[in-house]
């Protein structure tokens, strides 16, 4: 999201309004890759569930995969078929690319529904968000994996350095936020496509903004500012992906402390960067439309099959240096992987989607534009609500 976003994000805050009271009907719209067991979780608390999907029958079929036969509603989704459905006081989870989330949030308002993904804030949601919070309407982004469960994960861990150090204490810090959807089984080409080839392609040509020794940097081409780094004894290449810096402020760390590094990026297998010496070669070179062909190149030669296991590594950390004296460590760190009822990484994306679509239903979430929780305390809950739903996660402190 573009500073200029941010600036009207923050803007956009004032009265709370009276929210629309949640219906119970929840309209989940994909049933891609990132659909797992999150829509069970909401087929057990939602009074009604539709699967909207590209016909009737892949919809139908998605629902037998995930055992939910008879539990949920399959439709055939076109934006005028969605809009003709809604009611007041609905949810509508867009499990669609991110482009299309503008033009679905406008249905919502429209209908006087609440809205929820799994994606980054984009400039055209943010345009939206004053019509719909001045209509009661809850907006909530950023509540996947990631983004999603690394907010939890940083904002747990700069409470309690806060708590540890003291927020008006002069200190140093490092801040590392690395995520990756990666084989279970390495193989040559190190990586399985848990996403469109597309989006992975186009993500790897958009410049990354972070601080590194203190200073903003800015990396042109992300892969060449690859690294090596050591996760619980495992050596994984990571670099840095989109625009860092706006987070320093999301997630509340204190003005007091100054950062050595703050980089929020993604993580590969240990060799993925030579395995991608051609791709890397195409996308310096490429326009959009030899982009396009490579992604369905890369699509067909390296397929996803039912006897795939992903396996997802989500690593954060905090370092904290005090100027009296005092210091904090803490990480966290999600290793999971698929099985063959659900993979790894629709496990992690649609489960804390799901949670925060039953905090819309509840009425715990405000109108307006809201995140996975934005606070340390909200987000300890959270994170206690995912374990205790079976997501296993570690958290490890020094002091």
């Amino acid at each position: 999201m573009s500073d200029i976003a941010h600036s009207r994000l923050r803007a956009s805050g004032g009265t709370p309004v009276a929210r629309v009271p949640a219906s119970g009907t929840v309209h989940w719209v994909g049933a891609g890759l990132s659909t797992g067991s999150g829509l069970a979780r909401l087929c057990d608390s939602a009074d009604r569930v539709r699967l909207w999907h590209r016909t009737e029958g892949r919809a139908a079929d998605a629902l037998a995969r995930l055992g939910l036969t008879g539990r949920a509603e399959p439709r055939a989704y076109t934006l005028p078929a969605l809009t003709a459905e809604l009611a007041p006081g609905d949810v509508v989870v867009s499990m669609l690319p991110a482009p299309e989330h503008a033009g679905i949030l406008a249905a919502c308002v429209r209908g006087q529904a609440h809205f929820a993904c799994s994606s980054y804030v984009s400039d055209a949601v943010v345009e939206q968000v004053p019509e719909a919070a001045a209509a009661g309407l809850v907006v909530l982004t950023e509540a996947g994996l990631d983004p999603g469960i690394d907010h939890l994960f940083a904002h747990c861990l700069v409470g309690r350095a806060r708590a540890a150090v003291g927020e008006d204490t002069a200190a140093s810090y490092s801040l590392t936020s690395y995520c990756g959807g990666v084989p279970a089984v390495p193989n040559d080409f190190r990586y399985r496509f848990s996403w469109a080839p597309a989006g992975v392609l186009n993500a790897l040509r958009a410049p990354a903004r972070y601080l590194q020794d203190g200073a903003e940097t800015v990396a042109e081409r992300p892969w060449e500012a690859t690294r090596r780094h050591v996760v619980d004894g495992e050596t994984f290449e990571v670099y840095p992906n989109r625009d860092s810096v706006p987070f320093v402020e999301q997630y509340g760390l204190p003005a007091a402390w100054k950062p050595r590094t703050f980089v929020r990026g993604t993580l590969r297998l240990a060799g993925w960067l030579r395995a991608w010496d051609a791709v890397f070669a195409e996308l310096r070179t490429g326009d959009d439309a030899r982009i396009a062909a490579l992604a369905a190149e890369l699509a067909a030669a390296h397929p996803t099959t039912d006897a795939d296991r992903d396996r997802v590594v989500l690593a954060v950390s905090l370092d904290v240096r005090g100027g009296d004296g005092r210091t904090w460590s803490g990480s966290y760190l999600l290793d999971l992987v698929g099985d063959a009822q659900e993979s790894a990484m629709a496990r992690c994306v649609s489960r804390p989607l799901a949670l925060g679509v039953r905090r819309i239903l509840d009425g715990s979430v405000p109108a307006g534009l809201n995140r996975a929780a934005e606070t340390a305390a909200r987000s300890e809950e959270w994170l206690r609500e995912l374990a205790l739903e079976g997501l296993e996660f570690t958290l490890r402190v020094d002091r």
